[in-house]
This record gives C-alpha cells, structure tokens and sequence, in this order.
C-alpha cells in the first residue's frame, strides 16, 4: 500500500474513533470499557463495527424486554433510562451505516443481520405497557428504530445494485478511485 493511502488509512480510522468516543462522553454508561474496547478494536472492517453494534442493541433490547416485566417501584425511571441508552445506541448504528456505506464499503452481510433484528425490537416497543414515566423515551427510541429500519432497506438496495454491477468490489471497506 503506498504511503499517502495508509495516513488516509490512518486519519479515518482515528477520525472515527474519535466521533464514536465523543458521541459516548454525553452517556458513558450505555456501553461497557469492553464494548467500547471491541468496537475500537474493529477499527474501519464494516462488517464487524456493524456487528457489534447490532449486538449491543439486541442486549439493550433484552434488557428493555426483562425490565417491562418487572412492577416494582422505580421501574419507570429504569426503563426511561434504558430506552434512553437504547435510542443512543440505534443512533450511533445508524451513523455507523452512514459512513460506511457513504464510501460503498461492503457491509451486505452485517446488514442482513440488521434486518432480520429490527423487526424484533419494533415489536418489543410495541409490547411495552403504556406509562407516563417513560413514554417519551419510547417514542425517541420507536422513531430511532422506524429511521434505522428505512436507513437500512435504502442501504441495502444501494449496497446490492453496486456490487452486482462492481464484483470485483466485493468485501471492500472503502471504495478505490476507479
């Protein structure tokens, strides 16, 4: 690789890691120093960043899930506080998609797996029971979850009219100058 491509290599990846970091500072609390260690490890590789993020939602969401079964006091400000991380989290996904697939990397697989996904934690906001306490988190986080589910059949539609007309792009991170 020659050197001009790997300090653009480089500039990127520590661009990036610095806008997740910063969009972490407001809500340190909604992924662990080892999710946060992961996905910084994942660097630029699309697939695996998407991944993970797709994962920590769907532990966000069981989470949401154990917590709408509980009645006892309190519980409202719990789950406000869940769903706020919940809806931080999808955000950060969806920029996540926003980048990566802005330079046309291959991200096909990570967002069959997002696909399959969205659906389920739509339905998990729907089950939740009415209640003044968190309602507005709820809203922010069905929103979240309606934009990123559009975000997502708009990606994936781009994602494959480009590589079937571009095979040999095929597990790319970034698009080459052709």
């Amino acid at each position: 690789m020659k050197p001009l491509r790997l300090s653009a290599l480089f500039l990127l990846c520590a661009g990036m890691a610095t806008v997740s970091v910063r969009a972490q500072q407001g809500r340190q609390d909604v992924l662990t120093q080892a999710q946060q260690q992961k996905i910084a490890e994942a660097g630029i590789d699309a697939d695996l960043r998407i991944g993970l993020y797709t994962k920590y939602v769907g532990e966000h969401a069981d989470r949401i899930r154990r917590l709408a079964g509980r009645t006892e006091s309190g519980m409202g400000r719990a789950m406000d506080r869940e769903l706020g991380d919940f809806s931080s989290l999808v955000d950060e996904l969806s920029s996540n998609l926003d980048e990566y697939g802005g330079r046309m990397a291959d991200i096909r697989k990570a967002l069959g797996k997002l696909d399959k996904e969205i659906p389920r934690w739509q339905e998990m906001m729907k089950s939740l029971p009415n209640n003044s306490a968190y309602q507005i988190s709820r809203d922010d986080a069905t929103g979240a979850l309606s934009d990123l589910a559009d975000q997502t059949r708009q990606l994936t539609h781009q994602e494959d009219a480009y590589f079937k007309e571009h095979k040999d792009a095929k597990g790319q991170q970034w698009e080459e100058p052709k």
